[in-house]
């Protein structure tokens, strides 16, 4: 994450660093305050930054990134200036800013930043005077988004949520596209029990006269969707009905896939990632735009549609960021995930083992995680390190043993190192075993994991 080591008591203001030091020093990223008022009020003192540009946005339980990715770059490829949000980050803060698919530059995130902050204090103090907690981390990274994006300026805004939709700070912009991935149970503490009560948060994002753009949905929860769309006069339409993937072939860094659109048909298109879910993305993706462009009318040039795709990278997402052996991270940190993650490595790489490095965070389904990785994988993959990353939300990597068991690993292929170099030294050790050229390591369970992995592999 981001390296503050060495920077001293007295942290220089004007430095990315800085800024993140005084974002962390706020309530931290998980804590979400069910609210909107402090977004609006920031927003009317700000000159209403949330209005400066369109906006699709994006929620969902997997693949929002994937897809956002994917959608600014076939928008990109359209010519159009784009500003993308994302979260978490992998390495740097200033990756979930981006400006036509590069992290904002450090002197305008210091720079806006410096600018909004008064701004931001009597906010904070209004929220004191009214006791309530000052604007939270995400709050503030939200808020910062918007007003770089409107000082730029940019054509249009790919805007994913923090968490659900109805409160998300993000949900301060009115979507012109509601794009809702796959729903699945996570953060059920915060979103509801049922894929039903989580897609009620999330269809918060569909605004009046919006057009809403769904994946394929749990039943349950798609009615919830088409319920909130007819309430609010949205335009709706659904993969698997209106559009989809019509066929896909993997091929060498990724897939070749057909879709059909909501307007046209596109195919022979080259997705640079792996798995069924990153086409079903794909899929998504080119809909979305399609909705934002032309209301779903207008087919788009299938030669920028084949242009944005072959450009789409997704850090973090089924990535190899070593060979010799091949290290692959994936963020997955829900079962849904994971199970995404495991036949996505199944289908595209051949190994003749696998080892599981595996770090959680404390409100994830650890056991739900390893159990779908241990019954996708179970042909190759029996050896597994428990480990943790340096969040101090982490699951201790020996408390992940008993989770490890119950999916059905053996106990003495288990190994538990705490410290995320030792558990990838361990890997690399047990992929290469008895000479074995065609063994891999998976890294996987978190994206605070998968972030360090990254950092400690030289990317």
């Amino acid at each position: 994450m981001d390296d503050l080591n060495g920077a001293g008591p007295e942290l220089d203001r004007f430095s990315v660093e800085s800024v993140y030091a005084e974002l962390l020093s706020r309530a931290p990223e998980d804590r979400m305050e069910p609210r909107m008022a402090p977004l609006y009020r920031a927003m009317e003192i700000l000159g209403e930054p949330n209005k400066a540009f369109p906006i699709i946005h994006i929620t969902g339980t997997n693949g929002k990134t994937s897809t956002a990715r994917m959608i600014e770059s076939i928008l990109l490829a359209h010519d159009l200036r784009t500003g993308r949000f994302t979260s978490p980050h992998l390495s740097r803060v200033t990756e979930r800013i981006s400006i036509d698919g590069e992290p904002v530059a450090d002197e305008t995130f210091v720079r806006v930043w410096d600018e909004i902050k008064p701004y931001l204090d009597i906010v904070d103090g209004e929220l004191l005077v009214a006791g309530e907690p000052r604007l939270t981390y995400f709050e503030c990274v939200t808020i910062l988004a918007f007003a770089i994006f409107a000082d730029e300026p940019i054509d249009v805004g790919v805007i994913e949520v923090g968490l659900g939709g109805i409160t998300d700070a993000t949900n301060v912009g009115d979507g012109q596209v509601a794009v809702v991935t796959p729903i699945s149970l996570d953060h059920t503490e915060l979103l509801g029990d049922t894929e039903e009560d989580i897609a009620l948060e999330k269809a918060g994002i569909i605004k009046p006269g919006s057009f809403l753009v769904s994946a394929i949905q749990p039943r349950d929860a798609a009615q919830v969707l088409l319920d909130r769309a007819r309430e609010v006069g949205a335009e709706f339409r659904f993969e698997g009905v209106e559009f989809g993937v019509e066929s896909r072939t993997v091929a060498v860094g990724g897939q070749v896939v057909s879709l059909t659109g909501l307007a046209g048909r596109y195919g022979e298109l080259l997705v640079p990632l792996h798995g069924e879910h990153q086409a079903e993305n794909a899929a998504v993706a080119v809909a979305a735009v399609e909705a934002f462009l032309g209301a779903g009318e207008r087919e788009l040039q299938t030669e920028l549609v084949r242009n944005g795709l072959r450009a789409v990278t997704s850090p973090g997402r089924l990535e190899v960021v070593r060979t010799a052996p091949s290290i692959i991270v994936d963020a997955a940190h829900n079962p849904a995930g994971a199970r995404a993650a495991a036949k996505g490595v199944s289908e595209a790489f051949d190994f003749s083992r696998l080892v599981l490095v595996i770090g959680v965070l404390e409100d994830k389904d650890a056991a739900g995680i390893l159990a779908e990785l241990h019954e996708e994988l179970g042909g190759i993959l029996e050896d597994v390190c428990l480990t943790q990353s340096t969040s101090p939300r982490s699951v201790p990597a020996a408390d992940l043993l008993q989770a490890a068991l119950s999916a059905g690993f053996a106990e003495e292929n288990i190994n538990i190192a705490p410290g995320l170099d030792d558990a990838l030294e361990w890997a690399v050790l047990k992929a290469e075993e008895n000479n074995d050229l065609a063994g891999g390591v998976l890294v996987t369970g978190s994206i605070t994991v998968v972030g360090e992995a990254r950092t400690l592999l030289g990317k």
